[in-house]
């Protein structure tokens, strides 16, 4: 058996009708390593609210020259991108532990939509405001005692479930 790179690989390259929404994320490594899972699951683009995006040399050292082919762009105001996405009907869809929010495992992604996935600051998440904006709230289910993940694994495994759904709706409806 042999392990295979990334240029012997077999996978198809496929883009999905999903950007990634970043409401307030500074850590220079998060923002390299959510180029490259952008680029994992053919996402469409990354948009950055905020300032201060350090998009910089530490940047680059996790992102392995993948925010040179996964299409950003960076604005300060979120609230105006979402009211722009709404507009160009994106489904907001927030992923963030709340008191309503859905399980990823329960959720049925629109089979013919567009889905805005908002993910939140390092340390305080989803903004109430943006979250108040949003369609749909989601969440991972956790079975230890933190409540938490690091952005970049629970941006992972939510693109993970929203591609495969996307793959299964479209296979289905061949």
């Amino acid at each position: 058996m042999k392990q295979l790179t990334h240029y012997n690989t077999h996978f198809k390259k496929q883009t999905f009708p999903i950007i990634l929404v970043c409401d307030n994320i500074t850590n220079a490594p998060n923002i390299g390593s959510l180029f490259r899972t952008a680029d994992a699951f053919g996402i469409d683009k990354i948009i950055f609210c905020g300032s201060k995006i350090p998009l910089g040399r530490k940047m680059t050292k996790t992102s392995r020259a993948t925010e040179k082919v996964i299409s950003y762009e960076e604005i300060e105001s979120i609230s105006e991108m979402i009211q722009h996405l709404k507009a160009e009907e994106y489904q907001i869809v927030s992923l963030e532990i709340t008191n309503n929010s859905q399980s990823l495992e329960d959720v049925i992604f629109p089979k013919n939509k567009k889905i805005a996935l908002i993910i939140g600051d390092e340390n305080f998440g989803v903004s109430e405001a943006v979250l108040n904006l949003s369609d749909a709230i989601i969440h991972i289910n956790m079975f230890g005692q933190n409540s938490s993940m690091n952005v970049v694994q629970a941006t992972s495994i939510t693109l993970y479930e929203m591609t495969r759904q996307f793959l299964k709706n479209k296979n289905l409806a061949v």
